[in-house]
């Protein structure tokens, strides 16, 4: 932590009014970046993407219920160690609280891995998760929207992962894709993030941003685990892809 100048209060309100410029030009710019992302041009869903849940096999049209809006968390399912990614699994901490309402709202979370679904529903009932989970496996899902990879292109050494290519050597990756289903049952693909787009969605980010030391990270999500690893994994560093 940097040593920081001890001022009197009126100095600090001049430093804090400073500050806040910049924090309302932000603000400002986030509004800008919002309204060009909702005018972004929709994309047709046509192909028959099948999806595997508790209460059997369901299409992309049933993933949004009774809701018009979509939204798909792309979680990454480790099989190497039989879990989910402790990174996905820290951004998916998040989302039971915001669904308490979203769900009110025309909008559906699901998270979508590909995964087994036996072994996703008990990671699930693990984890304490309340939000739905849909296995991939076996679809091209995965594929088409640009977070799993084939050996094949893994052997290239190179992957189109969030727009560009990338050396990123896993054949899974994290993302979030958006979708909107209108009156007529047609679906439309509208918007989806990847790396660190998906910090959207974690509260805890915001949090520690308001804090003296703020993510306090000497590289990205180094102290994270899940949530139920803390005391066991103590000292051991976290990657989002262990």
């Amino acid at each position: 932590m940097q040593p920081h100048k001890i001022v009197s209060r009126d100095e600090w309100i001049e430093a804090r009014k400073k500050h806040l410029k910049n924090e309302k030009a932000l603000t400002r710019l986030g509004d800008v970046v919002n309204a060009e992302r909702q005018a972004l041009p929709w994309v047709k869903v046509e192909k028959d993407y099948r999806f595997e849940t508790p209460v059997g096999t369901r299409t992309l049209g049933d993933l949004f219920g009774r809701n018009s809006q979509l939204m798909v968390y792309h979680f990454m399912w480790l099989w190497q160690k039989g879990v989910g990614c402790d990174g996905c699994s820290f951004l998916c901490d998040h989302i039971d609280g915001a669904n308490q309402h979203l769900k009110h709202h025309d909008v559906s979370i699901v998270a979508v891995s590909r995964g087994k679904l036996a072994d996703l529903m008990a990671y699930k009932k693990r984890m304490g998760w309340q939000f739905d989970m849909a296995s991939s496996l076996g679809s091209d899902f995965n594929y088409d929207y640009g977070v799993s990879f084939t050996e094949e292109q893994l052997a290239t050494g190179q992957v189109l992962y969030n727009y560009e290519m990338t050396s990123e050597g896993f054949n899974e990756l994290p993302g979030i894709s958006v979708f909107f289903k209108n009156a007529a049952g047609e679906i439309f693909h509208t918007y989806s993030t990847y790396g660190r787009g998906g910090e959207t969605l974690i509260g805890a980010y915001r949090i520690l941003d308001l804090m003296p030391k703020g993510r306090n990270e000497t590289k990205i999500m180094d102290w994270m685990r899940r949530h139920d690893e803390y005391e066991k994994r103590a000292g051991t560093p976290a990657c989002c892809h262990s």
